[in-house]
């Protein structure tokens, strides 16, 4: 599994992906960390097929003693699925997600891991001396769902939205943004169901300011593709394609 670091400052941030020994009839998932001092968080960890090569890249930048957080925006598989073995693994942890997924949750044999549910409205995730915002983001594509912002490194971890569905030798962030459309084109317009929940999230992330856009799928936003990325999806009717 490719680790790639995209941030540090007063701490890291890290993206695992581009896994090239993973089964082909699975999607590309990017699992990301954020590392400060004394602690590490775990955003979208990641299927239970990746739970061996995720924590040994993990074990390279944090002890598993401090690894004390996981975050899922919602509970696909494909995000989740491997709560159950890092419920065995890690001995301090909680995991932040949204409330009203918590008994779908339970379904991956969580006993340990403390549950911090997100309200509706959003929240925090405290790590030492950095504050990680979680900004709303119903129904996109999932009903109850939350992406990451931090502040400090100006890094929107955007969930499903930005999602491309790429090879694991695809580069980390879209060089062409232009020809990198016509890759998110169809899944934004069949997994995401509303343009007024698109709105609303569009008009709340402008006022954020924001260096990487870092989705669940694909390759990163940077600099300028940013802002052509949220111009592009303002502009897409979603919720349509059949």
């Amino acid at each position: 599994m490719k680790m790639t670091k995209i941030y540090e400052g007063s701490h890291q941030w890290i993206m695992f992906g581009r896994d090239a020994g993973k089964p082909p009839k699975l999607i590309d998932t990017n699992q990301y960390a954020v590392r400060t001092a004394n602690r590490c968080l775990l955003l979208e960890p990641g299927g239970v097929e990746l739970f061996a090569p995720m924590m040994a890249a993990v074990l390279h930048i944090a002890p598993v003693e401090q690894i004390t957080d996981l975050f899922a925006s919602n509970p696909d598989p494909d995000v989740i699925s491997s709560l159950g073995l890092w419920d065995q693994a890690l001995t301090n942890a909680k995991l932040h997600a949204p409330a009203i997924w918590e008994e779908f949750l339970n379904h991956y044999s969580c006993d340990s891991i403390g549950y911090a549910p997100i309200a509706d409205n959003g929240g925090t995730i405290k790590l030492d001396s950095v504050e990680l915002q979680l900004i709303p983001a119903h129904y996109l594509y999932s009903s109850g769902n939350f992406h990451v912002y931090d502040p400090q490194a100006k890094i929107l971890m955007s969930g499903d939205v930005g999602t491309a569905l790429e090879t694991p030798d695809a580069p980390v962030f879209v060089e062409k943004f232009e020809a990198h459309i016509e890759k998110m084109r169809f899944f934004h317009q069949r997994w995401m169901p509303s343009n007024q929940a698109k709105r609303a999230w569009i008009e709340r992330v402008r006022n954020l300011d924001i260096d990487i856009l870092a989705p669940q799928h694909g390759r990163m936003f940077k600099g300028d593709d940013v802002k052509r990325f949220l111009d592009w999806f303002d502009a897409l009717q979603v919720g349509i394609a059949v």
